[in-house]
């Protein structure tokens, strides 16, 4: 059955780099072959430059970017633990579930949609946490919050950070911030389909590992002995996916290839046009000046105009998918995503013009 050809410009999947396309056709190889171990060994390093990390556990999980979210919590928290963790949007409000589910003590610091989370709320929501967590980039809100603050003052704490929505396209430095643990997803700004979940973890957070976790795919002590050996002697864990890592393989290095501050860039170019363009047709940016995502712009829909019509004639008529919104603001917003290979201007004009004549 053939499938449409589409224009990405969701808060999910975009449109992957050629380059990560071309690998998931190569021939296949065991997950145990020497061939590729050593092109897991190089993804690996490559995830360290693009995490601007040295850490040595760093790595992809399998699975999409709620999985790296869980193998984090999972394997530094305990019951009792006191987690502080900022909601600004869906997928705090997902992390304080995860860390619940694993018995901790979550002080929740809740902040208006739309707004960043103060660091200052953070590190006084509790005297001595085991864990301090934020999403550097909240795919639901469109919205950056600083995390370097948290890092200069986090003390005995860990600093836990999601960058599913900005690993590849915004800047994210871990070891420059005081990042112990850091987490994304293949399917946004690296330029994959969804599937993986890069992970890092600081030596600092290695050494807090819990005894025993409760989830046995995602114990970093045996993946960890798996996955490369500036961790340990390798060990049979679980069965990789293959075609996927030799995805994001491929994909970091289209992304080193330009320059990882070159996709950056390309990425706020691409934000600002957009920005400027739905301004000029007369909407209303959603996130706070200063702290709006380039590769993920959230807008309201303006009174009047039909949510789900508008999005459904731009898929049907021009192949261009746009989000909707989530939770108080389903039928109220737009998410527009610019990401990975999908951030081109080209591909800003097209969705401007195209959201122009549909709202006519």
């Amino acid at each position: 059955m053939p499938l449409p050809d589409r224009v990405l410009m969701g808060p999910g999947p975009c449109n992957p780099y050629p380059e990560a396309v071309e690998a998931l056709a190569r021939p296949m190889l065991g997950h145990l072959d020497p061939a590729f171990v050593d092109i897991l060994d190089d993804t690996c390093a490559r995830l360290r430059t693009v995490f601007r990390t040295g850490n040595a556990m760093t790595l992809p999980i399998s699975g999409t970017g709620s999985a790296g979210m869980e193998a984090a919590f999972v394997n530094l928290v305990e019951p009792g633990d006191p987690v502080v963790i900022g909601v600004n949007g869906v997928f705090g409000g997902r992390m304080c579930d995860v860390a619940a589910r694993c018995g901790a003590e979550v002080v929740r610091v809740d902040v208006p949609w739309g707004r960043p989370v103060e660091p200052d709320r953070l590190l006084e929501a509790h005297p001595a946490p085991k864990l301090i967590a934020v999403v550097h980039a909240e795919t639901s809100t469109g919205v950056r919050s600083d995390i370097a603050p948290l890092g200069a003052r986090k003390g005995d704490a860990l600093l836990l950070v999601d960058c599913v929505t900005s690993l590849g396209g915004v800047e994210v430095d871990v070891d420059g911030w005081g990042v112990d643990i850091a987490y994304a997803g293949t399917q946004k700004c690296l330029g994959v389909a969804p599937g993986l979940a890069p992970l890092t973890l600081s030596d600092r957070a290695r050494d807090r590992l819990v005894p025993r976790c409760p989830s046995w795919y995602l114990d970093l002590r045996m993946i960890g002995q798996y996955t490369g050996p500036a961790t340990g002697p390798r060990v049979y864990h679980h069965t990789a996916p293959v075609s996927m890592i030799m995805s994001l393989h491929a994909a970091l290095g289209a992304i080193l290839d330009e320059g990882l501050d070159g996709a950056i860039a390309r990425h706020a170019e691409c934000g600002q046009l957009l920005h400027e363009g739905l301004v000029d047709l007369g909407l209303e940016l959603f996130a706070a000046d200063g702290h709006r995502l380039p590769d993920l712009t959230t807008v309201l829909v303006p009174d009047g105009v039909d949510d789900a019509k508008v999005r459904s004639t731009l898929l049907e008529r021009f192949g261009i998918e746009i989000g909707g919104g989530l939770g108080d603001y389903a039928g109220k917003m737009w998410r527009i995503g610019c990401m990975g290979h999908t951030a081109r201007p080209r591909n800003v004009t097209l969705v401007l013009g195209a959201l122009a004549e549909v709202m006519d």
